[in-house]
Formats: structure tokens, C-alpha cells, sequence
């Protein structure tokens, strides 16, 4: 089959291949319609410029993108520094795309020929972009969060088996009022760890209700605010399970604003084990999952992609374990 050229998207769009050029490099002298006409054109025949700093003898621009969610979230940081050290050990130059949602990130210049593959850490469930890629033959894997793409390469935590964790370690303490904090319902590490969690505890003769459950952004303030409103119900829980750390630090501030004592009157667990949770002055009991493995694994899976794109897709789940600090008792005597 021949290769698409920007002759070709010039045809199907209507204008010269100059303006093909211009467009898709989102160069002056092209209106917003001709543009988004040029890219609409582009993706329907599956055009990838190729780029000037291509190895023309490999067609490989040792490149790898790596979308990710804002660098001042501590969980990154933990994720991205393994990648970003394994992609330089086989000679690769990671580029760094901020991003929190990637359903609103132009794909363009993911697609563009500059990259030689793509890393997603911010995927919501359902989105079109892993499959996008695909098709304009972009290998790309996700990482930490998933789609529901049957095709794409992923490399996640146990979320279920974590979840399940939590729930029979309260439910050991002796907690039975417990409440959960999550993050937005279409991320995979927040919907998978909430049903997960809500399955066990009805296993264990416990239940979840709704009013216990608060679900928003993965951030401090949704953190604070959940807290806030589990606690102002009554009876009030004696635990609480958050999605990830960030919301549970959020919870362990927004208690010590409102004088709760942590775990006097409340325990609250974690996942992830960001490195920030071990510190002394935080304790955060969470479910640990080796992020750096995590990482290191979707480079591998990446490369390997990148030598083989005729592989069936791989999936890799990281075991997860419970790591106990000072954030969790037994519930007081008849609270």
C-alpha cells in the first residue's frame, strides 16, 4: 500500500500542500477552519509527516513522549523518573507533554512523525486517543491507568487486589462504619479500587453506603472536602480508604484542621506509597505498589513495540501490599 503524502491531505482538504504544511505545524497564515479541516483530512487517511530529524536509514527519531498530569503532584515524580532514566539507558530522549486530561489534548503532535512512541499516564476510561494512535501506527502504551482498550499495551497496580487489602485490614481493626474517597469515576485507578473495596467489605459482612462515598478530582482540596463531608454525616465513620495519597494527605490535613484526630478517632489508608507518605511527620498507612517497576516496565513494553509493532497486546499487573504506619487503629469503644 503506498504511503499517504500531504499531497494526498491536500486533495481530500481542498487547499495547496503548503498550506498542508502550514497547518499541521500550526503556522501563521492558516485560519483555525482550514486547519481543523487539514487535521481532519490527516487523520482520516492515517497521515504521518515525516520529520527532518528522522535517522532516514532507521526512520526513527529516538524520541518518546510521555503524556503526563501536572509535574507539581508528588505522585508523578515517582512514576516519571524511572521511565525517564530507562528511556536514556537505550539511548532514547523522553519528551515531557503536561496534561491532565487527555481526551482535550490535541493529538496532533503526539501523531506528527516526531516521536518514535508514546507513553499515557492520564487515559480516562473510554478515550479514543490510545486507539487514535494505533491507527496512525503511533505505538504507545499506558501506564498507571487504563481505557478499556483491548489492543494497547498497559502496565497497572493490582487496583482490585489492593482494594481488597484495605478492606480486610479495617474490617480486622474492627471498623464498621467505612467510608471511601475517590477520584473522578471514568479513571480506572479510582472505579476499580472503589468497587473492588465496596465487593470485599459486603464479603466481609460489611457495607459502603452512598453517603459515604466521595468521589472528585485527585487533588489535596477534593481530599479536604471529601473528608469534610464523610465526617459531617452521623454517625460519622470511624475509616476512611482513599483512591490515592494525594486525596489522603488532603483528608489527614483537612482533620487536623478540624482538631479529628488521625487515627485517635479515624483511620485512613492510602494507595500508591508515594515517597512523600513515608516521611515520619506524615505515617500514611497505604497500599504500596513498586511504581518504579511500574515504569520501567512500560518503557520495556514501549521498545519492544516500537522493534515488533506486530506483537498482541501485553498487559502487566504490579503486585500491591499494605504498608501499615501511624494513620490507622481500632475504632473506639462504642463509636
Amino acid at each position: 500500500m503506498a504511503r499517504v503524502t500531504s499531497f494526498d491531505v491536500a486533495r481530500r482538504a481542498g487547499v495547496s500542500q503548503p498550506t498542508v504544511s502550514r497547518a499541521l505545524r500550526d503556522l501563521r497564515g492558516t485560519s483555525a477552519a482550514t486547519r481543523a479541516r487539514v487535521r481532519a483530512a490527516a487523520r482520516e487517511l492515517g497521515y504521518v509527516p515525516l520529520q527532518s530529524g528522522r535517522v532516514l536509514s532507521t526512520r526513527l527519531s529516538r524520541r518518546v513522549g510521555i503524556v503526563t498530569g501536572e509535574l507539581s503532584n508528588p505522585f508523578y515524580p515517582g512514576l516519571l523518573e524511572p521511565m525517564i532514566a530507562a528511556l536514556h539507558q537505550r539511548g532514547y530522549l523522553p519528551v515531557l507533554i503536561p496534561d491532565d486530561d487527555l481526551d482535550a489534548l490535541n493529538p496532533e503532535p503526539l501523531m506528527d512523525g516526531s516521536l518514535d512512541g508514546v507513553i499515557l499516564t492520564t487515559a480516562h476510561r473510554g478515550s479514543a486517543v490510545p486507539g487514535e494512535l494505533a491507527r496512525r501506527g503511533v505505538p504507545c502504551v499506558l501506564v498507571n491507568r487504563e481505557t478499556g482498550e483491548r489492543n494497547a499495551d498497559v502496565s497497572v497496580a493490582a487496583n482490585d487486589e489492593g482494594a481488597r487489602q484495605a478492606a480486610r485490614f479495617l474490617v480486622r481493626l474492627g471498623h464498621t462504619r467505612i467510608g471511601f474517597i475517590g477520584g473522578l469515576a471514568e479513571t480506572t485507578t479510582s472505579s476499580l479500587r472503589e468497587a473492588a473495596f465496596a465487593g470485599e467489605l459486603r464479603r466481609l459482612g460489611r457495607d459502603l453506603p452512598s453517603r459515604l462515598v466521595a468521589g472528585g478530582p485527585y487533588s489535596l482540596g477534593h481530599g479536604r472536602a471529601g473528608f469534610a463531608r464523610l465526617m459531617s454525616g452521623r454517625p460519622a465513620p470511624t475509616a476512611i480508604f482513599c483512591a490515592n495519597d494525594i486525596l489522603a494527605l488532603g483528608a489527614m490535613e483537612e482533620a487536623c484542621h478540624r482538631r479529628v484526630a488521625v487515627p485517635g478517632e479515624v483511620s485512613i489508608i492510602g494507595f500508591d506509597d508515594m515517597p512523600l507518605s513515608a516521611l515520619t511527620s506524615v505515617g500514611l498507612t497505604t497500599i504500596s505498589v513498586d511504581l518504579a517497576e511500574m515504569g520501567r516496565a512500560a518503557v520495556h513494553l514501549l521498545l519492544t513495540r516500537i522493534a515488533r509493532p506486530g506483537l498482541p497486546a501485553r498487559r502487566e499487573v504490579h503486585a500491591t501490599w499494605l504498608t501499615p504506619r501511624g494513620t490507622h487503629a481500632p475504632p473506639r469503644p462504642g463509636s
